[in-house]
């Protein structure tokens, strides 16, 4: 695991300095506390901060062909690079290293672009190539690893793992992107299409870029996509056998490696069912480690303990404050963007608690978007069911009526809050799932922005993102629709942001065994009823799991990493809600009654705004590190 940033000159081939190449790098040194490097060409520089977890002695990088015409950083890990190292051998390549890294020179010299299907890993890189003077940047299938670019003014693209080894070059502009503050307080996050930074992107998962010397900058090329459209065959047995032993190949491929390797563990159903296979397939007790709360509603730790006891674990537990908001300013400076999934925290906890005793840590991350393991894809289904059975006409105005009379009762038990629910029976399913992924409504978002910010939104719904995607998905179902938005969307933008950069703050490497892609192929090829049954998700891999984990686990209720955010502004946080929406509305972008009424609103209890105060916290704090506001 490790960080990379790099110059690349699409006209003239101007000299690239060192030292600008290194800044961008060095910024990043938390992902690479092992070692840098810098390599620069006329037109071209390549940096590199690294995290040694396999061939520690000769891995350095930038990392070079013995002609010296290819040039690779690389961030991440090729899980079966043995095999395509093997295939590479019998048709000439000679390795001077034991690197995954050196697979990938060899790998461009023989296949070109075609070397990407062959990879199984996590990875961002950048590889040169002095022949024909270009640049090709690539990222894996799921959006694991991050990849940020930008074009200067003067020509050249800067690309880096993480917005801060972009924003280490002075000549990249800092400018806040309005249409990416409607997405942000529609998601919580910032999705990978989009920048709080105008002229910043992402390279989309399952895509590369390749840059050529005399050329415009390109659009990127989608070199993977998950099908949902073909459904696999055969009986419950062998469909549950093969998911046994796909789950097993996925984890023990991801347990390579020349340093202490561990695992998190939550008590859950994904973390239990990785360190079982882990148990299975070492020789070792597995190092785990799990955080808890003190706050016995939102904690764990007892199952995990559990789980540890059952599979003969090393395992450590820390119990944290329910109220450890003094990671804040932590937490901003690791995800440089507005991140509002208040699981960062306790995310971060447990990865500085298993960097204490291993280098590297298999999560439990994917499992739910892969086998639909969301409520939200049980009230979607149940929605589906209802609207096919009436007539739209008379389900817009029967439950939009509904809809509109029945009181927002915020402060009710979750049974008495129906208003929702209508409101999506009245929309069609695309739409109404869209709005269930979401965090602040559009209405919310109406009153909450100002005319200006409005007018340079210019007319961007971020809703658009999700229904576009639902309605293009190579699907079947609504099942399948939404479970392709989300492993589009939700995934790499949330989940593996989230754990990317917790992760790596704290120089952690995570790997997600449950993101392998054929485990994800395979999942959506599974019939809808062998992921959803009678409510229960993942029903195909719990049931696969029986032999492994014990009823009380696989049939718990799903917990996750949850923070009371809506209690610390009710009390700890209250004046830290009054300071920051006084601080926010000095920036133009609020409507200033709206944004004030917001902390007394909370405070009394008749309203729930304690994800969206969460919201604004961490955009005050993004904001003032970003752009000084």
């Amino acid at each position: 695991m490790c960080g990379i940033a790099g110059l690349y000159h699409l006209g003239t081939a101007k000299p690239v300095a060192a030292g600008r190449v290194r800044a961008m790098a060095d910024a990043q040194a938390h992902r690479g506390p092992d070692g840098s490097g810098v390599w620069t060409d006329r037109g071209v520089g390549l940096g590199h901060r690294r995290l040694a977890i396999v061939d520690l002695d000769s891995g350095a990088q930038p990392m070079a062909t013995a002609d010296g015409a290819l040039h690779v950083v690389f961030n991440g890990m090729i899980y079966n690079f043995l095999e395509v190292r093997r295939e590479l051998e019998l048709i000439g390549a000679q390795f001077r290293t034991k690197s995954d890294t050196e697979v990938l020179l060899h790998g461009w010299r023989a296949w070109g672009p075609a070397m990407l299907p062959r990879l199984n890993g996590m990875f961002a890189f950048a590889l040169y190539d002095a022949r024909d003077r270009s640049l090709f940047l690539a990222r894996d299938r799921l959006g694991v690893k991050p990849l940020h670019y930008a074009e200067l003014a003067d020509g050249s693209v800067a690309f880096a793992s993480e917005l801060k080894g972009l924003l280490a070059n002075p000549a990249v502009r800092r400018e806040p992107n309005a249409q990416a503050i409607e997405d942000y307080f529609a998601w919580g996050y910032i999705p990978d299409d989009a920048c709080i930074v105008a002229g910043i992107r992402k390279l989309p998962a399952g895509s590369w870029l390749h840059l050529q010397r005399g050329k415009p900058l390109p659009a990127p090329i989608v070199w993977w996509d998950v099908d949902f459209s073909e459904r696999a065959r055969g009986s419950v047995a062998s469909l549950e056998e093969e998911m046994r032993d796909r789950l097993r190949d996925a984890v023990t491929s991801r347990m390579v490696s020349d340093v202490p390797l561990g695992a998190f563990l939550s008590g859950g159903v994904d973390s239990s069912s990785v360190v079982a296979l882990m148990a299975e397939g070492s020789r070792h007790a597995v190092q785990t480690c799990s955080i808890g709360f003190d706050d016995a509603a939102h904690d764990e730790t007892r199952y995990a303990a559990e789980v540890a006891t059952r599979f003969a674990t090393d395992h450590r537990t820390r119990i944290v404050a329910a109220d450890d908001f003094a990671a804040i300013d932590v937490l901003a400076t690791a995800f440089d963007e507005p991140f509002a999934d208040a699981s960062a925290l306790p995310t971060w906890r447990v990865c500085q608690l298993a960097r204490e005793t291993v280098k590297v840590a298999l999560s439990g991350d994917g499992a739910d978007e892969a086998f639909a393991g969301y409520r939200r894809y049980r009230f979607q289904a149940a929605e589906e069911r209802v609207r096919s059975m009436l007539p739209s006409g008379l389900r817009r105005n029967l439950f939009g009526t509904l809809g509109r009379f029945y009181p927002k009762a915020d402060w009710a038990p979750q049974r008495f809050r129906a208003k929702s629910t209508f409101q999506a029976l009245a929309r069609d399913g695309d739409e109404a799932y869209a709005r269930s992924v979401g965090v602040t409504s559009p209405e919310m978002r109406a009153a909450l922005f100002s005319d200006s910010l409005k007018r340079d939104i210019q007319g961007h719904r971020a809703e658009e993102r999700y229904i576009a995607a639902t309605r293009a998905a190579p699907a079947r179902d609504a099942l399948d629709r939404a479970q392709y938005a989300d492993l589009k969307i939700w995934l790499p933008g949330d989940i593996l942001t989230k754990v990317d950069r917790a992760s790596m703050a704290v120089s952690l490497e995570a790997r997600e065994p449950l993101l392998d892609h054929r485990l994800v192929e395979f999942g959506a090829r599974l019939p809808a009823n062998m992921r959803l049954r009678r409510g229960e998700g993942k029903w195909l891999m719990k049931r696969a799991m029986r032999r492994y984990l014990p009823e009380g686990i696989l049939e718990r209720r799903k917990m996750g990493f949850v923070t009371p955010v809506s209690a610390w502004f009710r009390g700890p946080l209250a004046g830290e809600a009054v300071r920051v929406t006084g601080v926010l509305a000095e920036t133009g972008w609020f409507d200033r009654a709206t944004l004030a009424a917001l902390p007394a609103q909370h405070k009394s209890g008749r309203r729930d705004h304690g994800r969206l105060l969460w919201q604004l916290v961490m955009l005050e704090r993004s904001m003032k590190r970003l752009f000084g506001q």
